[in-house]
């Protein structure tokens, strides 16, 4: 859903809009939109405090190390050290 917002430009600004928006084929509303949505998500990624930052980042730090394998294949030692033998003592020749 959208909204409608009038904004009221100098005349310097809307020109370089509409010059950009005329580059680019696009309406110079449409330019303007895209370019306050931009620097509204900057600004809005700046302004969260460090205990947001903190949260999120343990939030994503709780999937490290998370791995789910399905049988075929272990990641117990012997089983890799077995492994890894087998894979030196082979002479890996076509039978």
């Amino acid at each position: 859903m959208s909204q409608i917002l009038t904004l009221q430009l100098s005349e310097k600004i809307f020109a370089a809009i509409q010059r950009q928006a005329e580059t680019i084929g696009i309406s110079p509303e449409r330019l303007a939109a895209i370019l306050l949505e931009r620097q509204l998500t900057q600004a809005l990624r700046s302004l969260l405090s460090e205990a947001d930052k903190g949260a999120a980042q343990a939030r994503f730090e709780r999937h490290f190390g998370s791995i789910k394998l399905d049988d075929s294949m272990s990641v117990d030692n012997e089983s890799i050290d077995a492994d890894i033998v087998r894979e030196y003592t082979s002479s890996h020749e076509e039978e």
